[in-house]
């Protein structure tokens, strides 16, 4: 197999895009950030990520998918009380949410329509930070590299808290406001309110301690 030979690309997260391929021949581009759903290999080329998560991936997964359900049933127990019968209405109502949110997010990722992810291995814990690694060869211009070498790990759950919130809107208001008669105008809203508050939690949980956790 002819491979179009170029000098080595700097930096752990720069890699040369494939740009031509014609039997054994291959051309690749110039060192850079690699396209979505690849990430660099040893050689310093970008690939496409093939694989399927491994156990710890589903269970890092799952857990926080978890996280905004187990959040939505403390706050509407927390709110509710013994004083309204509603809160079990609304326990079901958070759980349809998260499941249909979770179903959605599967469906649309790579590949599409179907309840299945392909993934790149994490190497290593900097692959969830690729943005703190972008080579500055001079010391003055700063090669821009940063991609999702995780992928979709990363992204997906964003994605994922994006739906749940969607469906929350959508869904909960109406249902609070026909069977929580019992409560108060100002306080039948509260745990919705309090979604509006951990989301953004998360979400910037997700964003900087997601490779920690």
């Amino acid at each position: 197999m002819a491979v179009d030979i170029q000098p080595a690309c700097l930096g752990l997260y720069c890699g040369k895009t494939l740009l031509f391929k014609n039997g054994s021949t291959e051309i690749y581009g110039e060192c850079g950030v690699c396209p979505r759903g690849q990430r660099t290999n040893a050689q310093k080329y970008c690939q496409p990520c093939t694989e399927s998560p491994e156990l710890y991936d589903w269970l890092y997964l799952g857990f926080m998918a978890m996280l905004p359900l187990v959040l939505h049933w403390f706050f509407i127990e927390w709110y509710s009380g013994k004083k309204s019968s509603s809160a079990l209405f609304q326990h079901i109502t958070a759980l349809f949410e998260c499941s249909v949110a979770a179903i959605i997010t599967l469906l649309v990722s790579d590949p599409v329509g179907v309840l299945y992810i392909r993934s790149c291995r994490v190497l290593m814990l900097s692959d969830w930070y690729t943005m703190l690694y972008n080579p500055s060869p001079d010391y003055v211009t700063t090669v821009h590299c940063t991609h999702e070498a995780v992928y979709p790990l990363y992204t997906i759950v964003f994605i994922y808290y994006a739906f749940c919130l969607v469906l929350m809107m959508l869904l909960r208001p109406l249902l609070v406001k026909k069977i929580a008669c019992g409560l108060g105008k100002s306080d039948r809203f509260k745990s919705i309110y309090a979604a509006l508050y951990f989301f953004p939690i998360l979400t910037v949980l997700q964003a900087v301690g997601g490779g920690l956790l």
